[in-house]
């Protein structure tokens, strides 16, 4: 194989690569976020079906074990928490992959594709400065 070919070849290489790294991490975003949305069903039905009283049956991997109530919420509350830091640190990653896809494949940069939303301290500063 001659220069020419081993660097066409390196190069469509490496454009894969990129390429699948960016869907891996969408991949695991969508996963993540199916898990969230279950969760939000459990937190759901936890609030609204059951008494305060009752007792309810919680699988971990292959069986059931029966907690309180309350303690099975805080339970999904502290992992809908993870959730949705993982699924944060994914997306930040994302952004950072396709900016390399794109570098590597000589595609310019995305315009406001770096942008973040504001934070709740950024909006309460904003809505104390409009107020004066």
């Amino acid at each position: 194989m001659d220069a020419g070919s081993q660097r066409v070849l390196d190069y469509l290489t490496e454009v894969e690569e990129a390429a699948e790294e960016v869907i891996t991490t969408k991949q695991q975003i969508v996963d993540l976020d199916l898990k969230r949305n279950r969760n939000r069903e459990a937190l759901n039905a936890l609030k609204h079906e059951l008494s305060d009283s009752e007792n309810v049956k919680v699988c971990f991997g292959n069986m059931f074990i029966e907690f309180d109530k309350s303690k099975t919420k805080g339970m999904v509350q502290k992992d809908q928490e993870q959730l949705d830091k993982e699924i944060n640190n994914l997306r930040r990653e994302l952004k950072t992959k396709f900016n390399h896809l794109n570098e590597i494949q000589g595609k310019p940069e995305l315009r406001g594709y770096r942008l973040s939303a504001l934070s709740t301290e950024e909006i309460k500063s904003i809505n104390s400065l409009l107020k004066t």
